[in-house]
């Protein structure tokens, strides 16, 4: 069950990152070659209209494959006469990649990091809304043996309705109630129906007053607006601790809490043993951090493209397709060598050896 929520979690946010590129692309008329998931050989394919659909060996992402967007499809018309080998370009005219405006090519590439961003503010909605958030309620669940509070009468199902006179709308009252009492406490309680009262004194524990309830935890559904707006709250909060955390990278040590693919599987799986509304907050969580990731100045990322065209931008002629061909290639490279060495310092973290 843990492996099976892995595949579907990380492959299911590949699929909607590529998923993002692919239909902008094709909204803006660009003939699509192939949609993949994964790396590497080719493990199954089909072809649905002039688009070929594969999975490949290594499942470590994905891409799109537009025509007009490599290099040897950008090969100026006189010089494929004095290049045999030059492919001719195998797409109608006017829907390559490199035939658009920078807007819509601009549109097509942050269109992937931008869906995963989005798909973060909808796993969070999905479970607030849907699943439920675990929280504290004012039912007592269970209770300390020999506390104040069982030694006063309260039993398990007992309902708070108030402490000293206030009345309670939420656990997060009761501890704090406890703290700013003085001496005895009056709790007023709701037992099948009937109104209980009972006095007791809260004992002091490592530094703070007790009464010796554990609250009832259930999960908590949110109206939908309200767990939309709650998405959009978590992710705003999420992508500033992200800046945060990159911040922090440049510092000595700074790369140790990075995780790799076998890290994110880990917690992944770990996640799975806790419930869906825990899987689904962590997919939003490394959903969100695949869009923000991509949309970095790195080369082989989609930010480096962005960057590339907003330098044709300025210049006002786009730059060599062989040279940033070849730049993507290199930081392709450097790219999957990172993800090695992450990979290692995964296993070591979570073997010791």
């Amino acid at each position: 069950m843990a492996l099976l929520t892995v595949v579907l979690v990380l492959g299911g946010l590949i699929f909607f990152h590529e998923l993002g590129h692919f239909l902008v692309a094709k909204a803006s008329g660009v003939a699509v070659e192939e949609f993949a998931l994964g790396f590497g050989p080719l493990l199954v394919a089909f072809r649905w209209g002039e688009t070929q659909y594969s999975l490949r060996l290594l499942p470590l992402g994905g891409f799109v494959r537009m025509a007009g967007m490599h290099p040897e499809d950008a090969i100026p018309p006189d010089e494929k006469l004095a290049a045999p080998e030059a492919k001719a370009r195998p797409y109608e005219e006017g829907r390559g990649f490199n035939d658009q405006t920078v807007g819509r090519r601009a549109a097509i590439i942050a269109a992937g990091p931008g869906v995963n961003i989005l798909l973060a503010v909808v796993l969070f909605a999905v479970v607030y809304g849907g699943l439920g958030v675990p929280q504290a309620t004012l039912t007592v669940d269970r209770l300390v043996p020999g506390a104040p509070a069982e030694q006063a009468g309260i039993r398990p199902g007992d309902r708070l309705v108030a402490i000293d006179g206030k009345v309670l709308t939420s656990w997060a009252e009761v501890p704090q109630a406890v703290a700013r009492s003085e001496g005895g406490l009056v709790v007023v309680v709701d037992r099948h129906g009937e109104k209980k009262t009972f006095t007791l004194t809260p004992r002091v524990e490592d530094g703070r007053k007790i009464m010796g309830i554990y609250p009832r935890v259930e999960p908590v559904r949110l109206p939908f607006l309200a767990a939309v707006g709650q998405g959009f709250r978590d992710t705003a909060v999420l992508v500033g601790s992200w800046f945060q955390g990159l911040a922090q990278l440049a510092q000595p040590g700074g790369t140790q809490g990075v995780m790799g693919p076998v890290g994110i599987a880990d917690t992944i799986a770990q996640a799975s043993r806790a419930g869906w509304a825990q899987v689904l907050f962590l997919a939003g969580i490394i959903s969100l951090n695949l869009g923000l990731i991509n949309l970095l100045p790195i080369p082989a990322l989609d930010g480096s493209r962005l960057v590339f065209l907003g330098l044709e931008a300025l210049r006002g002629k786009p730059i060599d397709p062989r040279k940033e061909g070849l730049i993507h290639l290199v930081g392709f490279a450097l790219l999957m060598l990172l993800i090695l060495m992450v990979t290692f310092q995964d296993i070591h973290r979570l073997t010791g050896s």
